[in-house]
This record gives C-alpha cells, structure tokens and sequence, in this order.
C-alpha cells in the first residue's frame, strides 16, 4: 500500500527541500517529489512542518524506571523504545555496563523476547565490559573488571548470537586473540574504559577496532608528552568516536574542540540511564543528569536534546548536528538503509521540535 507524507522542509541528510513529498511503500522510500506534482484530490496527504532522519541511539541503559539491567525483560525494552521514540530514536541499542555473566544472557534473553513480541527499534545488545581496564571504570563495578580468557569469550558470544552487535572493550587488557574472535562474529569493537597508552591505542585501531565509546570519559587523556587514546583518536584518519553532549560528560567547548579535528567521525550517545534504587548501579537524579554511588553515571538526555545542544552550545551547524545523531551512527553500524531520506532507504524520519 502506498503512502504519501508531505513537509514545507525535509533534510534528506545532505540537502534541505522545500514543499516536498515522500513515497512510501512496503516501509521504503520510493521517490521524492515536489509536492505540487501529487493529485491532492486522489491523494490523502499527511503534512509536517521539518521532517528529518530518525536518530540512532547506541548507547542507552533503560528508561521510565526500567534500567534493562536491572529488569532484563521485554517490557523494559518497551519502556527504552517508548522513551527514545519520544526524543526522535526510532533506532536504539540496549546497553548493558559491567555486570555478571548471568545478567548479561538474561538482557540477550530479553531483546529476543522483545523481537519476537514484534517490539520495534532494538538493534541489538551494546555490552559496555567486563573486559575493561579498572584505572578507568568510571561508576562500573570494579569486582566484575578482568582480561578475559578465550573460552569465556567463546561462551558469551555464541550465547548472544545476531543480539551483540557492540562490544566496548580496553585494548590494552585484551589480547590479539580475543580481538580476532569477536571480530570473526561481526561484531564492532569500541575501545572505552581504557587507560591504553597513544602506542596500544594505535595499534588497537590498525588491528580492526573502528570506534571509540564516549570521547573522553574514563581513557587516558590527551598530554602533551602522552598523548592517550585521546590523542590516538584525533590523530587516526578513520576510527570514529561517539560523544554525550549533555555539557557535564565533555564541556562544550572540548566537543568544539573534537569536531574540528574530527569532523564526520564523531557521533552522538546519549548514554541515558534512569532512576533506579535497585541493581549494581544505583542511578538518582543530580539537577539533569545521573549520579551512582556519587560519582557521574548516565545522562538524562534525548537525541532530539542532543541536537539542540550541538548547535546552541557548540557552534555545530544544524545540518551536521543531525547527521552526527543519524547518519554518522548508521555508518559505524553498517545500516546502509538508515540515516538520510533518500529512495531505497527505509521509512524512517520525525518531526525536528523548534528551538
């Protein structure tokens, strides 16, 4: 069945058309035209003032009370679609940080329930460690932290079969070995809670490691005769780095910092958790943004907040705030059918809120 969506603007994700109309069937675009070329009397329109890709979020913990890790079951998945869709992220990856075993198959578990009950978005598990540096765990659980030997690698990735699509690991913790083997199950690897000097990160990069998790937050730091993974990030032509606008994770003066070295390879996270007194990870409400156990543990930010952010505090302009919260994200994944609105890509846009 064919749909007709028209808007005065739509970003296709490289250009900004006016009085358009999208295509739509079977949930792909087939074409867009001027609006004035449709027979309005045979075609029902649906009108939007801006219509702009959907946002992919790969980094989110829970919502609305429901931290997944916590409540590894479909309806936590429910809660995150409910609360991403309502900041513009038709597309988001469930995160689980540092935990047991035991947890991590349950939250696989869910996403599976959640795709058999025909939930929507869930791109599959982002696991953010065990397999993490201690010097760097930010608010995660340093008694789950450890290098990981190959047959527990074997174990969790055959259990999370086509559900880990991102697994954030310290280059310096894990050997050759490990690296090869969950790259020989497609999955990303994101170097983060790292304390790699400029050297391993490098050679972490040239390895297969394609991208970085949270710019900045828990790795070693840009200095002047130690240049960190930081430094290794800017420095490298092609790894790509996801970064929390929320003006508390990074000032925003180091996100304008990184986006002019960087340009098309940084990408937005919220890193969002929600309120939760139960679980290893305790997080509460500090003014608009989450604290555990005192230290900073998750954002309460939406992707749509994020755009605004970038270009009000970050001199980001607003095309490439939305790319860097649609576009860039469906490049680290692979998701040739997402991030811009174009024909052969999937139905998949909202409405930019004014600001």
């Amino acid at each position: 069945m064919q749909q007709i969506i028209s808007a005065n603007k739509i970003f296709t994700g490289t250009a900004w058309l006016s009085n358009h109309s999208i295509i739509i069937e079977d949930e792909m675009i087939v074409d867009i035209i001027p609006t004035s070329q449709i027979n309005q009397s045979t075609n029902k329109l649906i009108n939007y003032s801006t219509l702009v890709p959907s946002f992919i979020d790969i980094q989110i913990y829970g919502a609305h009370g429901k931290l997944l890790a916590v409540y590894p079951e479909a309806d936590s998945l429910f809660e995150l679609y409910d609360y991403c869709k309502s900041g513009g992220a038709l597309h988001f990856m469930p995160t689980i940080a540092t935990n047991s075993y035991d947890v991590f198959y349950k939250c696989i578990d869910a996403i599976k329930d959640y795709w058999q009950q025909g939930g929507k978005g869930c791109l599959g598990l982002h696991a953010e460690g065990p397999w993490i540096n201690a010097l760097k765990r930010g608010a995660h659980i340093e008694s789950f932290i450890h290098s990981p030997q190959i047959d527990e690698v074997h174990k969790l990735l055959d259990y999370g079969k086509d559900v880990i699509k991102i697994i954030t690991i310290a280059p310096e913790v894990c050997s050759d070995e490990v690296i090869q083997l969950i790259q020989s199950h497609n999955i990303i690897i994101s170097a983060g809670h790292s304390n790699a000097t400029y050297e391993q990160a490098m050679q972490g990069f040239d390895k297969g490691i394609h991208a970085v998790t949270h710019l900045y937050n828990a790795m070693s730091a840009l200095q002047h005769r130690s240049p960190g993974l930081v430094g290794a990030v800017f420095n490298h032509p092609t790894v790509m780095a996801s970064i929390v606008p929320d003006g508390y994770h990074v000032d925003f003066a180091a996100i304008k910092i990184a986006k002019e070295i960087m340009q098309e390879r940084l990408f937005v996270i919220t890193d969002a958790v929600t309120e939760t007194s139960e679980g290893l990870y305790p997080h509460h409400l500090a003014g608009d943004r989450y604290e555990s156990n005192g230290i900073l543990s998750g954002s309460a930010l939406t992707m749509m907040k994020s755009v605004k952010n970038l270009v009000l505090h970050c001199d980001i302009e607003l095309d490439e705030a939305l790319r860097m919260c649609s576009l860039y994200p469906a490049q680290i994944l692979g998701l040739k059918d997402l991030g811009k609105i174009e024909k052969g890509y999937k139905e998949s846009f909202v409405e930019l809120e004014n600001f």
